[in-house]
């Protein structure tokens, strides 16, 4: 089972930008989302990022939100989205990252979630309404059992927060590339290269750069600025939502190897 931060130091090594595609369990439905992570694997994704369906997503923009609540309408829970993960994890190289807000974390206590998803597979875990001031809480516990939290920087974070969030996060350092949800944009945000040029002076951990990078010519845009890794998502989710679901995992996986093609 490869680690999030080993995946990073083997592309380093060769000198390639990773792509992290994201994906919302349960949409169009769990089986789906299963053959949708081994479509991935298979496509070109160094990483997958698997959202579970909140009822109140605040980073998510329109797409993964109509996504969540379609899942949520199914009834699908967390440990439907760790029984998906148990079962393919074994079959596919990429490192699976659990993208989850922090309430249902806090109703199961965070020891007992991260023994239950750490058991099913999961090698990574975003959080994107956790706070740096908070952040302890989950990190050391987390790191001690080998699951890698990954910590978000805001394009209006100041320096000194920027610094304090590099130094904590685990895994790579996650920078969102525009003020506001997820979504596609026809462009990436125009600060997004200053920003990694100011982390890459501070850190030489790994930097993934998401929210609203829709086509393979942003993601070539943000490898060529410097990012590490390049994280899609609302693109993802919104093609593999249409049509049938075989449609939808043809779309995605053309898609996945467009992206893939861009970063080479």
């Amino acid at each position: 089972m490869t680690s999030v931060s080993d995946c990073f130091q083997s592309l380093r090594d060769r000198g390639q930008c990773a792509l992290i595609p994201f994906i919302t369990a349960g949409d169009p439905d769990l089986d789906t989302t299963a053959k949708a992570l081994r479509v991935l694997d298979a496509s070109g994704a160094d990483i997958i990022e698997l959202g579970v369906p909140y009822s109140d997503p605040l980073a998510d923009g329109p797409v993964i939100q109509a996504a969540a609540t379609r899942a949520l309408g199914r009834g699908v829970k967390l440990e439907d989205v760790l029984k998906i993960v148990k079962e393919v994890q074994p079959e596919i190289k990429a490192p699976i990252i659990l993208f989850t807000y922090y309430n249902p974390i806090f109703y199961r206590g965070v020891e007992p979630f991260l023994q239950q998803i750490k058991a099913a597979g999961v090698q990574g875990l975003v959080v994107p309404d956790l706070p740096l001031e908070e952040a302890e809480t989950l990190l050391k516990p987390a790191a001690a059992m080998g699951i890698e939290v990954t910590l978000l920087v805001a394009p209006t974070s100041p320096i000194e927060r920027i610094q304090a969030i590099a130094t904590q996060s685990q895994g790579f350092i996650y920078l969102v590339s525009v003020t506001g949800v997820t979504g596609m944009r026809t462009q990436v945000g125009s600060r997004v290269e200053e920003l990694l040029k100011n982390l890459r002076s501070t850190t030489n951990k790994p930097i993934g750069v998401g929210f609203g990078i829709s086509e393979p010519e942003h993601a070539l845009q943000v490898k060529n600025w410097g990012s590490d890794a390049v994280i899609v998502g609302s693109a993802c989710v919104k093609r593999l939502a249409q049509g049938t679901p075989e449609e939808g995992l043809n779309s995605l996986a053309t898609f996945c190897q467009s992206l893939k093609q861009a970063l080479l």
